[in-house]
């Protein structure tokens, strides 16, 4: 949601689309009163199918997929239509192990697509607000980059103000989601 947001407010027209059967997005737009973009649900194995019909004239796409282990086939769709694939990982060793069948699963997707899509990890919910070259977040940042993975150099901290912004309206501006927008924005420029 905080991307959307951030994108939008990069002057960029954003869809988010709810690929969690939970369709915590979609709630999330009703009770803070609606989005200045379209949130739709779409929690279906054939998202990649049917993102189109709803994009218009919609400059970028958000694709919120549920977690791979829990809903495979909607999370492969959505990976077989997005052109670049964010792993949000929190610098635990839990989520690190997590990481070496997600690598083998977007190998799988990435033979299903006519052009390879591109991929990085996003840290999120690190221990401080700035990048730091000792403790775990750098330490999850170095072990994700010796398993081949590219990790974003903005990174999410854990603040209440993500944590407690659910069914709030949300200004992005000044936050490391605008900063993550904007690296997104640049990777996209240099493809």
């Amino acid at each position: 949601m905080w991307l959307a947001h951030a994108l939008h407010e990069s002057g960029l027209s954003p869809l988010l689309v709810d690929g969690d059967p939970a369709s915590s997005a979609l709630r999330w737009s009703e009770l803070a009163g609606g989005f200045p973009f379209p949130v739709i649900a779409l929690p279906v194995g054939d998202v990649h199918r049917r993102v189109n019909d709803f994009l218009g004239n919609r400059q970028a796409v958000v694709l919120d997929a549920p977690q791979l282990e829990d809903h495979p086939r909607i999370t492969r769709s959505i990976m077989r239509y997005a052109g670049e694939w964010i792993v949000p990982v929190t610098p635990a060793p839990i989520e690190l192990d997590r990481m070496a069948p997600i690598l083998g699963e977007m190998a799988d997707v990435q033979s299903l697509r006519a052009e390879p899509a591109r991929s990085a990890v996003l840290l999120n919910r690190t221990n401080r607000p700035d990048a730091t070259r000792t403790g775990p977040d750098a330490d999850a940042r170095e072990a994700l980059t010796e398993r081949g993975f590219e990790v974003l150099d903005t990174h999410i901290a854990r603040l209440d103000l993500y944590a407690q912004s659910f069914g709030n309206p949300v200004q992005a501006k000044g936050s490391a989601y605008m900063d993550f927008a904007e690296e997104l924005i640049k990777r996209q420029e240099e493809a």
